[in-house]
């Protein structure tokens, strides 16, 4: 009776918030592993590389040099002075201190974002499958999701002109990400380009283009979307340090925006959090100044080998379906000819399903496509050794032929 009354009073807001099924997979991995239980875990988008050594150190000498008082709610002005440096050297991009808000992970980028544009009602175009969180954001701040589907044979892209056929006069932002989570799919320069065109015929409309796995590219270098065109005012360009530079734990991210909107965001960042990690902000400088191909190179690579690894193991598993992905470090796989089966007298309805059925019973943690907005897929990540993926597909693989 206290529990039911108790849970009265939580809002309805956060009632209807949607856990992270990400961070559930991997919750639920480690409670398997402190049984004692040998779980392998593709599902978190984690490189399992260390932070290269010359980043450790700068943090290192910044806590020796007392680096440890609250700095500016949009970073220290010579961190924003070297992501300016940074969007420069690698994107083309003419930014000042201004326009930079750093944040606690491009999570927080994102959403300072979408809270400082977003009114209710406002309509906000997902191109799916979409990151898990986007789709929660935008409910959370009183947005209307719209979902525009591009299936595996289009490689999970939109057409330009199925992006213009979603814009209504009610839509106020588009957010996507290139290299993308979860489908490992890339832009490229063309179309981003007819995008471009798309949002320049369209000026009530913005754009959030989530960058964060721009390093772990198998291709050709993508353009920034805001480098194109007359858009870039209406662009928001989100990266940070946690992929590219296997500094998840470190939690920085940054933006690059007009300056109302950057204006904007460091008001609500400084009401929510203030700025992020002092030593974290040191250490960033050190990573963003480094030349991105001779600090991380070798892990782009790595990745690519696994990934080959991974879609030819994949491949001897029947009624899976895969696409190339370009980057990132996921594979997305198309499952619908196991959705139906049963095991046991148990019916596997749904992706969410299958993953509750591989995590209990082929001990492999991998995500629920349907929190990606496609509930027909399964992600699973590489970001593990080769040892690790040849195990877990073997796994996999063995429970797969249980189900009948």
């Amino acid at each position: 009776m206290y529990y039911c009354l108790l849970m009265s009073f939580l809002s309805k807001r956060v009632e209807l918030l949607g856990e992270s099924e990400t961070l559930a997979m991997a919750r639920l991995s480690r409670e398997l592993k402190e049984k004692g239980i040998d779980v392998v875990n593709m599902s978190l988008g984690e490189p399992d590389f260390d932070t290269p050594l010359f980043i450790k150190e700068a943090a290192i000498e910044a806590i020796n040099k007392n680096f440890s008082h609250y700095t500016p709610v949009p970073g220290y002005k010579d961190l924003l002075e070297a992501i300016c440096h940074k969007l420069k050297r690698d994107n083309g991009l003419d930014y000042t201190p201004a326009n930079i808000i750093v944040s606690t992970g491009a999570k927080q980028s994102i959403a300072n974002a979408i809270f400082a544009l977003i009114n209710e009602g406002d309509e906000v175009i997902l191109p799916t499958p979409y990151w898990v969180s986007y789709k929660e954001m935008v409910s959370y701040a009183g947005g209307i999701p719209v979902i525009l589907t591009a299936g595996i044979e289009k490689n999970f892209k939109p057409t330009a002109a199925e992006l213009e056929a979603a814009i209504t006069p009610n839509t106020k932002l588009i957010i996507f990400s290139s290299p993308c989570n979860p489908s490992g799919s890339v832009w490229t320069d063309e179309e981003l380009g007819e995008w471009a065109k798309v949002v320049e015929r369209n000026p009530h409309v913005f754009i959030i283009s989530d960058e964060i796995y721009e390093l772990i590219n198998f291709g050709k270098k993508s353009r920034s979307l805001a480098s194109f065109g007359d858009i870039k005012e209406r662009v928001i360009t989100v990266n940070g340090l946690s992929k590219g530079f296997a500094m998840t734990g470190w939690r920085l991210g940054y933006m690059a925006a007009n300056e109302k909107i950057a204006a904007a965001c460091n008001k609500i960042q400084g009401q929510y959090t203030s700025a992020t990690c002092s030593i974290t902000q040191r250490a960033a400088i050190a990573a963003l100044m480094a030349d991105p191909e001779e600090a991380t190179g070798f892990m782009r690579d790595a990745f690519h080998k696994r990934r080959d690894l991974a879609l030819k193991l994949l491949s001897e598993i029947p009624g899976l379906v895969t696409n190339l992905p370009d980057g990132a470090f996921y594979i997305f796989p198309e499952v619908s000819y196991y959705l139906g089966k049963t095991v046991n007298g148990n019916v596997i309805r749904d992706s969410k399903d299958l993953c509750m059925y591989l995590i209990h019973e082929a001990h492999v943690a991998i995500t629920p496509g349907g929190a990606f907005g496609m509930d027909n897929h399964i992600r699973i990540s590489y970001a593990t050794s080769e040892d690790e993926i040849e195990k877990a597909i073997r796994r996999i693989k063995t429970a797969l032929t249980r189900l009948t």
